[in-house]
């Protein structure tokens, strides 16, 4: 892994649709697992923009909307298939 997790890297308006890991997951794991977290415990997602993903809903709904929605799609990715990769990459 080149990129250390940081809570605080900004987020982008969308999370990447890549088939590997990328560096900019790499840096988000953080918010990958807070977000699946918030969302096991049934948090509201325009809550979760702002605690997590630093995007007010209130004032930006739908950059808000987009940013939660992608970036919970790669969380679950990173669930079922991005953990592969990093168990093969610590075997090396």
């Amino acid at each position: 892994m080149d990129n250390k997790p940081d809570p605080n890297a900004p987020v982008a308006d969308e999370a990447p649709d890549e088939p590997s890991i990328t560096p900019y997951d790499e840096l988000h794991f953080t918010h990958y697992l807070r977000l699946l977290d918030s969302n096991a415990e049934g948090a509201d997602w325009r809550e979760v923009t702002l605690i997590v993903l630093g995007i007010d809903s209130s004032k930006e709904p739908d950059r808000a909307y987009r940013a939660y929605e992608t970036h919970m799609a790669r969380a679950r990715w990173m669930t079922e298939h991005g953990y592969l990769e990093l168990l093969r990459r610590t075997r090396h």
